[in-house]
């Protein structure tokens, strides 16, 4: 059981810049694909959040609340602004993780948590910290870009109580995750696709760094691995497991004494 305090930090006031977001990803785009095929790209990223604004996709967004009913939380992503939808497409729309499938994810790595550190980069309003906290993790730590997403995320870390929760050490904060240093601490690192493929990359390349310095078991679960071929480019990680919904990638040099392999069938 984890004891030590609740702690959660407050975002920042300031509002990131839509034309800075815009300009930024049409840089990305263009570095990517050419000027022509940014264009497109960008086109179709626009337009898709067009389609997604209408009355009925919000309508549908409201399937994914059943477990703040439960919790009396407010992870849903039907009740995300509009401004903060458009910044996720920008750079990574919210979801909010399904709880069966969080649980599978947990279940595949059959390892004792407590010397883990468990850290969702993109963890929007906090859903998946709250399930984590049902596992004895060492603390848990959300990383989130939107400032409003984060507040969100404090609310419910400050009102959240569960008979089932095992650790209260739970931490949401307001910051980029490109630039995120890793603590030098076993992880449980948990990614659902919080970032376009440059930021991913920045992100596996402070990782690595952090793992040449300090060498110790990480593990990796990639949900709807979209990216997986950049976190398979990694020269740190390896792939040890998953499914079609779910990649699990480990420190290499340390899966055989964390990762039971059967839990993997699809390897």
């Amino acid at each position: 059981m984890c004891v030590t305090i609740l702690a959660v930090t407050g975002s920042p006031q300031k509002k990131l810049s839509l034309q800075k977001a815009l300009q930024s990803r049409w840089e990305e785009l263009v570095r990517e694909r050419g000027v022509r095929g940014a264009g497109g790209s960008l086109f179709r990223e626009l337009w898709s959040f067009l389609r997604e604004s209408t009355p009925e996709q919000r309508r549908r967004r409201y399937g994914d609340v059943e477990y703040d009913w439960d919790h009396g939380v407010n992870t849903t992503s039907a009740t995300v602004s509009w401004r903060d939808r458009l910044l996720g497409v920008l750079h990574s729309a919210y979801q909010p993780t399904d709880p069966a499938l969080f649980h599978e994810m947990l279940a595949a790595l059959a390892m004792d948590f407590n010397e883990f550190t468990f850290i969702d980069l993109g963890s929007g309003k906090g859903r998946t910290l709250l399930m984590a906290s049902e596992y004895p993790f060492r603390r848990i730590l959300g990383v989130e870009l939107l400032p409003e997403l984060n507040r969100a995320a404090v609310e419910n870390l400050r009102g959240f109580t569960s008979p089932t929760q095992k650790c209260s050490a739970l931490e949401s904060i307001c910051a980029d995750a490109r630039s995120f240093e890793f603590a030098p601490e076993p992880t449980v690192l948990y990614l659902f696709n919080p970032l376009p493929e440059p930021g991913l990359v920045e992100v596996l390349r402070n990782l690595e760094k952090s793992l040449r310095t300090h060498p110790r078991p990480i593990f990796v679960l990639y949900h709807n691995p979209l990216l997986e071929h950049v976190v398979l480019r990694s020269t740190e990680l390896r792939k040890v497991g998953g499914t079609h919904q779910y990649s699990v990638f480990s420190a290499d040099g340390v899966a055989h004494q964390f990762f039971q392999a059967q839990a993997s069938p699809s390897l």
